[in-house]
């Protein structure tokens, strides 16, 4: 038996079981799908059209490429179908507005289809992804197409000639198309390859003094524990804010709470530390109140998208509330209050 007839009844064997096809590849197509839309629950359903495709055409697939890369086709098509006519997806960075003052008025606009955050929980990606934050902003800018070559030549390292294959087009088409994305990434200053390793121990003691500034609402320490030149935005608030200092006098003047009103718990979000914030209520506990995703510039936060979205946090497997005896531990020691630690209130909501 010759090598391609083994690999076409490999791959045929591995169709017949779709259950184990799905839990092999869902995740890493939810990647891709996320990449291409810029939302966590379009990707989802997007993976379900993806997945229903596949099983309805289980008997055209003739084996002449493995399965994982017919379904990345299929998943490519759902998205650009997906796309057509639909306005991108941006950060408040992306809107080509001027970066505002903690003064202005807070403009929210719930008709922008916003860029969403995606769990790391939720995806898996090769070693040479990228799902961070700016990375999927900024493939929001090109047009889909543009979007589905970058990422399977780029992202995927897949052939010009498989590109072409998948797209229903030329390799001459697909070089053309990944030039121009190129073009457009690079004014962003932006690669696959600018995906950040793991956290070190002076980073960890970063967060815990971030969770413990925000805990006490101690502005000066949230100012020192971000870049000169940071950028802070929030959507749906159209408005966006840099620099250290001018994102200490929003939160100093426009964040509702006072000292021991916020808790965040920890998550991970495009390969990116991010926390769950809680407010307090009038009744004493805790609710949702947005989701952070922090970027990282060695010992400081140069970005924090703080995304007003609490449909978010059970898509994070956060919880919906939080008692009012809940405590966080941070630095050396335990938060001098009562009640349960942040791990034990996550462990028992199933985190």
């Amino acid at each position: 038996m010759t090598p391609d007839v083994d690999t076409a009844r490999s791959a045929t064997d591995e169709l017949a079981d779709f259950d184990a096809l799905t839990g092999r590849y869902s995740r890493e197509l939810l990647a891709h799908c996320y990449r291409m839309s810029g939302s966590i629950h379009e990707a989802e359903d997007l993976v379900q059209e993806t997945l229903l495709r596949a099983w309805r055409s289980q008997g055209t697939f003739g084996g002449r490429s493995s399965v994982r890369t017919w379904l990345y086709r299929i998943a490519t098509n759902v998205c650009l179908t997906n796309l057509e006519g639909r306005p991108r997806r941006p950060l408040p960075t992306g809107l080509g507005t001027a970066d505002s003052l903690a003064s202005d008025e807070l403009v929210s606009d719930e008709e922008v289809p916003w860029l969403q955050p995606v769990p790391d929980a939720a995806v898996v990606v090769g070693e040479r992804d990228s799902i961070r934050l700016a990375f999927v902003a900024a493939l929001q800018h090109l047009p889909a197409r543009q979007r589905a070559v970058l990422i399977l030549r780029d992202v995927l390292r897949w052939s010009a000639a498989e590109v072409a294959t998948a797209l229903e087009t030329t390799v001459a088409a697909v070089n053309s198309a990944l030039q121009r994305a190129h073009a457009q990434m690079k004014e962003r200053a932006l690669t696959e390859d600018t995906v950040v390793e793991e956290l070190t121990t002076a980073q960890q003691r970063l967060l815990e003094a971030y969770v413990e500034a925000f805990w006490k609402k101690d502005v000066d320490a949230i100012v020192g524990l971000l870049t000169h030149d940071a950028v802070w935005e929030m959507p749906p608030f159209t408005g966006w804010y840099r620099g250290a200092d001018h994102i200490g006098e929003l939160i100093g003047t426009a964040c509702p709470g006072g000292a021991h009103d916020m808790v965040m718990l920890p998550t991970r979000a495009n390969g990116q530390p991010a926390f769950g914030l809680y407010m307090r209520g009038p009744e004493g506990d805790f609710a949702p109140f947005h989701l952070q995703v922090l970027d990282l510039d060695g010992e400081r936060v140069r970005h924090v998208g703080a995304f007003f979205d609490t449909d978010l946090f059970p898509t994070f497997g956060l919880p919906a509330r939080l008692p009012a005896d809940v405590r966080t531990d941070v630095g050396d020691g335990p938060v001098s209050r009562p009640g349960r630690g942040a791990a034990e209130i996550a462990a028992a909501h199933g985190r």
